[in-house]
């Protein structure tokens, strides 16, 4: 009997099993209505050069077939639309269309993602307010412009809204502050304007909120220290106004905030020191005043801090001395302040960072000797009054990628100064450094080196063979004594976009192999005493923008083709002879013969 019943329970239990599985048979696998949405939204898009909307085909949305859609594996709503391209435009993968309205009825939508596709342009939709569901609305990296619909502010599940990298304008909307459960906001890239509204201080459960790179105003919201769940503000390259407020420092899971670029006046808060959580601290480009306070030096997790472009003033704080104090600290930036520090602070020779500048400090006598040096990745040391040390500088400095040392007043033979292997980016100009090129040039142009800066100095000597696999950008040596003639194998410089060799003691022709650098876009040979023509190999130049041929001894016809033709006069003054567009037309074939 026992039996018999376990028997009975298998069959019902097989039975319901084999109906629930013939039910779910039954299932739509897609919606019609969200078939339509989505086709709709299809349609107003022109060409899509990522070829993504090419697998909306058939009547199966929710099969898998169709990239980017997500569906509930029980009902076949439409629950996710995800279209994700490259923030970089100069792939040539985009969109280009508008926004249709018919993607509001997609009433179960709770994820609305599109992203990098550069050319969706047009208005957000106001009737994405019916989209109840929505949890994130993230349309960052198109071309939407117009406003902010006020209508957003009715959707009651929002907690990610992101519209970076468009081109909206307008005010941000008083009704965002009726989402409450609204935990990222990233307005930033646009051209939005006006202040943050008052109503924002509704939102409790706000932890991230990115506004920078727009045109807001007003003062920073003494509210903020109501939002205990912040953990990062950005609100850079604005013209947000007056003080810091004092409740910012209440906000104890902060990380990261940055104010830099605005109009802020006043002093930074002694209360600083709250923000125990504090990884990030950027202020720069205002103009607050005052001594920075020491109270910053307390900060045990902070790593990176810039104070620069400010009016900051000494003595700077004695904390910095006592052991322990930013022991996490790897990137500081204290330039152009009122600081007159007069010798090097011991603090930062004797730290391990990655990252120092201290430019326009009022530094002086010889380079610093750091006890770390091969921590060291980027050094700005420009604009301040050092004499000496240069050439043992470099010493042990394995890491080190990046650094500034122009306007100072440093002396030392050029060809004697030994660089790191994997230094990218060296700018000197403006010191009185002497000696010769081929030192400098061979050792590092078959490395890392992308941009070398040597003008305004003493250099003299010839310009060195130039060896192939350079990764050199960026060469400006204008402003010496270097003489000499413009060697064919400049060729080799495949990778370089930006030339300048004027104010120079050149001399010979301007050799046909400089036409093949294709990726130039700026070249500058004048005031020198180069003769002959310009090459007709410069009209294969596509990318120049800038071209100055001006005070040397050319002659003969300028290259009769965009851009030479429409460069201004000016580019090719005080020559011997050339003619052509834009100077006055050629006579004959004997004042062209002057130039062979």
């Amino acid at each position: 009997m026992q039996f018999l019943r376990w028997v009975l329970k298998i069959f019902l239990i097989t039975s319901f099993l084999g109906q629930f599985t013939e039910t779910l048979a039954q299932t739509p696998s897609c919606n019609a209505a969200d078939r339509a949405a989505l086709l709709g939204f299809k349609a107003g898009i022109l060409k899509d050069a990522t070829g993504i909307l090419s697998t909306w085909t058939g009547t199966d949305c929710c099969g898998g077939e169709w990239e980017g859609i997500e569906c509930h594996p029980v009902t076949g709503r439409v629950t996710g639309l995800q279209l994700q391209g490259s923030s970089d435009r100069d792939t040539g993968i985009y969109m280009k269309g508008t926004l249709s309205p018919s993607l509001s009825n997609l009433q179960f939508l709770e994820t609305l993602v599109i992203t990098g596709m550069q050319r969706i342009s047009g208005t957000i939709p106001q009737s994405f307010s019916k989209l109840i569901h929505l949890t994130q609305l993230v349309l960052e990296d198109n071309s939407l412009d117009g406003s902010i619909p006020s209508s957003l502010g009715q959707l009651p599940s929002l907690t990610t809204l992101s519209l970076s990298g468009n081109r909206l304008t307008g005010q941000i909307p008083a009704s965002l502050g009726n989402s409450r459960n609204l935990h990222q906001i990233n307005f930033a890239r646009n051209f939005l304007s006006g202040s943050i509204p008052p109503t924002f201080k509704n939102l409790l459960g706000l932890q991230y909120i990115d506004l920078s790179f727009n045109t807001f105003s007003g003062s920073f919201p003494d509210y903020v220290g109501q939002l205990h769940n912040l953990s990062y503000i950005n609100l850079s390259n604005n013209q947000f106004s007056g003080q810091i407020p004092i409740s910012l420092c209440n906000l104890p899971k902060l990380l990261d905030i940055s104010l830099s670029d605005n109009r802020l006046t006043g002093s930074v808060p002694d209360q600083i020191a709250n923000l125990k959580s504090l990884t990030r601290l950027s202020l720069g480009a205002n103009q607050l005043s005052g001594r920075i306070p020491e109270s910053i030096f307390k900060l045990e997790s902070l790593w990176y801090l810039n104070l620069s472009r400010n009016s900051f003033s000494d003595p700077l704080p004695d904390a910095p001395y006592a052991r322990g104090s930013l022991p996490a600290l790897l990137s500081i930036d204290l330039s152009y302040n009122n600081l007159k520090l007069g010798t090097f602070p011991r603090w930062i020779i004797d730290r391990s960072l990655a990252d120092l500048h201290l430019a326009g400090c009022n530094l002086r006598g010889a380079l610093p000797k750091f006890a770390n040096p091969d921590s060291l990745s980027t050094i700005d040391l420009s604009d301040n009054y050092f004499t000496d040390g240069i050439s043992t500088f470099f010493t042990n400095m394995s890491s080190l990628q990046t650094v500034k040392l122009s306007n100072n007043q440093l002396k030392s033979d050029i060809s004697k100064i030994m660089l790191p292997d994997g230094l990218s980016s060296l700018d000197l100009h403006s010191n009185q450094l002497s000696g010769s090129l081929l030192g400098i040039l061979p050792n590092n142009t078959k490395n890392f080196l992308e941009a070398l800066d040597v003008s305004r100095n003493q250099i003299s000597g010839g310009l060195p063979e130039f060896s192939e696999g350079s990764n050199l950008k960026i060469l400006n040596i204008a402003s010496n004594r270097i003489a000499g003639h413009i060697p064919d194998s400049i060729s080799n410089l495949d990778e370089l976009k930006m030339l300048d060799f004027s104010r120079n003691l050149l001399t010979g022709t301007i050799p046909t192999s400089l036409g093949t650098l294709l990726r130039l876009q700026w070249v500058d040979l004048s005031i020198n005493a180069i003769i002959g023509k310009i090459p007709t190999s410069f009209l294969g130049l596509k990318s120049l923008r800038h071209a100055n041929f001006r005070a040397n001894r050319l002659c003969g016809e300028i290259p009769q083709g965009r851009p030479f033709n429409i460069f201004p006069a000016a580019a090719y003054a005080h020559n011997l002879c050339l003619c052509g567009k834009p100077l006055p037309a050629c006579k004959g074939k004997k004042q062209e013969n002057m130039g062979q």
